[in-house]
């Protein structure tokens, strides 16, 4: 039955695109810091995190640290130094490019410029809205000295990875995994994480578990474990006093966030559950409107459903223009947008967000070398060539996409009315 969109009333309760889920065993692991006065970047809580999510996700060793970004960062840091020995220090990348995802956070790409990177982006693909494999092979054509690629799972969902590992192991490249969005999730049976050379996860306010902020660097090699440990309490050595022989950081997890962590981690696969419901809701929800969910490989892959997306039609889209901070678009019947989406949603006090914008659209990273499928790309003022070809996929994902309400909090009644408030939008 139609809904007019005047006749919603506001979600009593705001309705978020996702928070975390709290279980009580979290009290637990922190009461026990606090009874062992492990107030501190050590303890039990760290050990055990370290082991228990080196078992779930199946790598040898895993470096709890405090943010997901200060995991990619030394990371990247480590890479550079395995690839460029004899770089300027404190500087690992001093000088090399770097090639990097394009539709992401850029907290995946930060820390290559930390360590005196040049980032490359590479363009997306629509199976996934991952890193493109077409692209990333051209990409190594035109940069034949380039060794170290940067990739994140999107949205929870499992890049093309063992195709692009296979790439890089052509090209003589180190591969880092940004899993910071898809923990507990697996391509052909192994769990994201374990893909690259270097690994990261994070566990922000927003994931699918939580410290409220946390991460971990994850490796099949001791000697980086150990390095990466080192690298983040200042780099001090083995000595009777404080004895520094190169560039360190503030990086290691407190052991009571790191209890909540821990008392979050037996819940990971309840989470992923809870997302997939979300997920399907959608999906099933919106079967007759002229959108499509966030794809992946449905025969090989598992998502853990981080957050649920859509992308519009091209032809059901309306009118939309965005600059640096606002957008504008024209209504039109049977059509929309994200822009009318959101502002809908957030007028009836529903939270939802644009899909990331590329890097390379970001003014911050607006010069940086671009590659797509057809070659050496620079940002477009417009997504489409003559031929009506789609040039910019990931340019295409952000004007036609948005990320819909996810939070596993959410009441389903309150998610079947999310749906009736999109599907108003296209009346």
């Amino acid at each position: 039955m139609f809904i007019d969109r005047d006749s919603f009333t506001p979600f009593e309760k705001k309705v978020f695109l996702a928070t975390p889920k709290m279980h009580g065993e979290e009290l637990e692991y922190i009461k026990d810091a606090f009874d062992k006065n492990w107030i501190t970047t050590a303890g039990d809580n760290v050990n055990e995190l370290e082991k228990a999510a080196a078992s779930y996700i199946g790598c040898k060793y895993a470096v709890a640290l405090a943010t997901g970004t200060a995991s990619l960062h030394l990371a990247i840091k480590l890479a550079g130094e395995r690839l460029y020995r004899g770089g300027r220090a404190g500087a690992s990348l001093f000088g090399k490019k770097v090639f990097c995802s394009d539709m992401t956070f850029d907290a995946t790409v930060n820390p290559v410029v930390y360590e005196g990177g040049t980032p490359v982006f590479i363009d997306t693909e629509y199976d996934t809205w991952n890193m493109d494999p077409v692209s990333l092979r051209k990409a190594f054509e035109i940069f034949t000295e380039v060794k170290l690629v940067v990739l994140a799972n999107l949205y929870g969902t499992p890049a093309k990875l063992t195709e692009i590992r296979k790439i890089c192991d052509e090209h003589g490249a180190l591969l880092i995994e940004d899993a910071a969005e898809s923990l507990g999730a697996s391509l052909n049976g192994k769990m994201t994480g374990t893909f690259g050379d270097y690994n990261i996860i994070s566990f922000n306010g927003n994931k699918i578990i939580t410290g409220s902020a946390g991460g971990m660097l994850l490796t099949e090699s001791l000697e980086d474990a150990d390095k990466a440990r080192k690298l983040s309490t200042q780099a001090r050595e083995d000595a009777p006093w404080y004895q520094h022989e190169e560039l360190g950081y503030n990086y290691r997890i407190s052991n009571i966030i790191a209890g909540i962590v821990r008392g979050q981690f037996k819940h990971l696969d309840e989470h992923i559950a809870q997302k997939k419901a979300i997920y399907e809701r959608y999906r099933e929800g919106f079967k007759d409107l002229p959108v499509s969910m966030n794809p992946f490989d449905e025969k090989n892959s598992s998502p853990n459903y981080w957050l649920s997306c859509i992308l519009i039609d091209k032809d059901a889209m309306c009118e939309q223009v965005r600059g640096e901070k606002k957008a504008l678009y024209r209504p039109e019947k049977g059509k929309s947008c994200p822009t009318e989406i959101l502002n809908t949603l957030s007028s009836l006090n529903a939270e939802g967000r644009p899909i990331w914008k590329p890097m390379h659209m970001q003014p911050i990273y607006r010069n940086s070398p671009f590659v797509n499928k057809d070659g050496w790309a620079r940002a477009k003022s417009n997504a489409y060539i003559d031929e009506g070809q789609v040039s910019d996929v990931g340019m295409d994902i952000f004007d036609r996409g948005l990320c819909l309400p996810s939070d596993i909090n959410m009441d389903p009644t309150d998610q079947e009315k999310v749906i009736e408030i999109v599907k108003s939008c296209f009346r």
